[in-house]
């Protein structure tokens, strides 16, 4: 049952920024299944599945993975140029900005795609925390996880929360965007959610004060009403 979480929020001080996930939430697909599925050699399906039973962490999984795709950067690069986001994302990134928001791209996938996808539609400015992919031979690469934490409950290779928790320190609130599995642990921890997908559900059975939405044109009226201090409903 959708219940309503009545939330009002004080934004004169602290202040608020804006976390979002990439693969689901920004991009209309995810970025890393749709580079298995053309470039990855037998086995990437394996590692999947071992994640999925919870057997391996998504940093291991990815790691693994990314090692098993065959592809040089031309192929890549013609591949990601293919890849579309959310319509409306470029004017929610505006409006977070004209009401003097942080706008940050926090995600466990691969940031050569996300800054590559980015930046083709105008909004390469953007900063973005993801795993390193690195070239290793000229169809070969390796996956880097500079962000991963020890105390990562998912054993991720971007421990998202304690990117929030860096980000809650440094301007006060955090307003996180996302989508899936790989979003509910920090859900728990922002100060307000936008979810999408599988994370709805999620918000709604943890009693997490969020607001639903299925596009970035809705996200960007919602975060009109937030920045003015006025109900959320979720």
């Amino acid at each position: 049952m959708n219940k309503r979480i009545p939330l009002y929020l004080d934004t004169t001080a602290p202040g608020w920024m804006v976390q979002s996930d990439f693969d689901g939430t920004i991009s209309l697909l995810d970025v890393t299944d749709t580079l298995l599925n053309r470039f990855g050699k037998p086995g990437w399906q394996a590692l999947e599945d071992a994640w999925e039973r919870g057997e391996i962490g998504s940093r291991e999984c990815m790691k693994g993975q990314v090692a098993l795709l065959d592809m040089d950067e031309a192929e890549l690069q013609a591949h990601l140029d293919t890849i579309e986001i959310d319509p409306g994302f470029a004017g929610f990134v505006a409006e977070a900005q004209a009401h003097g928001m942080v706008v940050q791209v926090v995600s466990d996938g691969i940031d050569y795609a996300i800054r590559h996808v980015l930046a083709r539609h105008g909004l390469g400015h953007l900063q973005v925390i993801a795993n390193r992919l690195v070239q290793v031979g000229a169809r070969s690469w390796r996956l880097e996880s500079p962000w991963a934490s020890a105390r990562c409950a998912r054993a991720s290779g971007n421990c998202k929360c304690e990117r929030l928790a860096e980000q809650q320190a440094l301007h006060g609130r955090v307003l996180y965007v996302g989508d899936s599995t790989s979003d509910f642990c920090v859900s728990g921890k922002a100060d307000f959610v936008l979810a999408k997908y599988k994370l709805i559900a999620h918000c709604e059975r943890h009693g997490i004060a969020h607001a639903p939405f299925e596009h970035f044109a809705q996200a960007t009226a919602l975060l009109a009403r937030i920045v003015l201090d006025l109900e959320v409903a979720a």
